[in-house]
């Protein structure tokens, strides 16, 4: 087929980048040919509350990525539109994350649509974002009235999607496959050597931009449990504040727990997200909302086991009690959990257990789903 992807890709960073960038490759892989059309403006500033929205890594190899989407002009959502249609591809596919983004990407689809033989469909990841307004009511039908089918990650996000969608269009849940990208395993002390971390203690690890609904502050409430302190136990906190950085070091110093958290809060460049996760015994997401999670297929790549919350998807890929634990966002429950882990010694268990879980979440399977639409 001829497969053409419209999302944020490299020159921009973050996970979202990353997963388009791996679909593609992945079409690539199977014998397709796959363009990648990403932003010439993706977001303006004042809505983008990180220190920049650029990668500085490498290009992806083998990928042809056009940057030529302005997220705020009409007249240049039409003109790509037509540019697209021109192309007649098999499939075009509209990685979908929030309502900015329904505008523009729901012109451009109209315009394709128009050619009578691409099918357009959609790639959610959010239909409804974890922090709302008032446009997350108005917007998104403008998108979902323009696609000819869906693919969400999550089985909530196709809930959301039908609040949209009055005409029943073709859906299907696939799970987020694996993030495979980021190198391989390693040896635990050689990651805590590079660093600059005590090999003789355990770790939590909290990865990825930090916001309010991701509960980093119940973790932090659950690591002041008196019952981990005497475990030498330490949290490690690796990603970028996307919000105000004064609230956590304030509740770190009232907690009295400074000595036992390790910040690392600069945005984690693709070549080091594999220290911390083999550096890490256990990934914890205590997310407050959620659909699903990026950090829990790097999770399931690096064999890690993992403490999520009862939210959203991520329930839904992680068995409680045979790959880690599924808890309510609270901290005496994620308190509760990390003892029994670390008291318990579950790791070598749960690890042994998701050698087997992971071959669930095969980038195969997401060409499946999207071939289950097309048909």
């Amino acid at each position: 087929m001829k497969v053409i992807i419209v999302g944020t890709a490299y020159p921009y960073r973050g996970g979202l980048a990353a997963f388009n960038e791996r679909l593609a490759q992945e079409y690539v892989r199977e014998g397709h040919e796959v363009e990648v059309v990403t932003f010439t403006l993706q977001y303006p500033g004042f809505l983008f509350p990180g220190k920049t929205q650029y990668s500085n890594d490498p290009a992806p190899e083998q990928l042809m990525i056009r940057r030529e989407v302005n997220s705020c002009n009409p007249f240049n959502w039409l003109k790509v539109g037509r540019q697209l249609a021109a192309k007649k591809a098999d499939l075009v596919i509209f990685a979908y994350w929030m309502s900015f983004m329904a505008p523009c990407m729901g012109t451009i689809a109209r315009q394709i649509r128009k050619n009578k033989v691409s099918k357009v469909v959609a790639l959610v990841h959010n239909m409804i974002p974890h922090e709302t307004n008032v446009l997350d009511k108005i917007l998104p039908p403008y998108f979902v009235n323009s696609m000819d089918g869906f693919v969400a990650l999550s089985k909530s996000v196709v809930d959301d999607i039908n609040k949209f969608d009055r005409t029943n269009k073709p859906k299907t849940f696939a799970p987020h496959p694996i993030y495979d990208h980021y190198g391989e395993k390693m040896r635990r002390e050689e990651a805590l050597t590079a660093l600059n971390l005590d090999t003789e203690c355990c770790y939590a690890l909290f990865f990825g931009f930090i916001r309010a609904y991701k509960g980093l502050d119940l973790l932090l409430n659950a690591f002041a449990d008196d019952r981990l302190k005497k475990m030498n136990a330490k949290l490690i906190v690796a990603g970028e504040f996307y919000e105000d950085e004064a609230h956590y070091q304030s509740m770190i110093d009232a907690l009295n727990i400074r000595d036992r958290v390790i910040l690392h809060t600069d945005f984690i460049p693709n070549d080091k997200v594999k220290l911390y996760f083999n550096a890490a015994n256990i990934i914890t997401q205590p997310y407050k909302t959620a659909t699903q999670s990026g950090v829990t297929q790097i999770a399931f790549h690096f064999e890690k086991s993992m403490l999520v919350t009862n939210v959203g998807g991520l329930a839904e890929i992680v068995p409680h009690g045979k790959i880690g634990y599924v808890v309510e966002p609270n901290a005496t429950q994620i308190a509760d959990a990390l003892v029994d882990f670390f008291e318990n010694q579950r790791q070598v268990v749960f690890e042994t257990n998701i050698v087997e879980e992971k071959k669930k979440y095969a980038w195969t399977r997401m060409l499946e789903a999207f071939d289950k639409i097309l048909s």
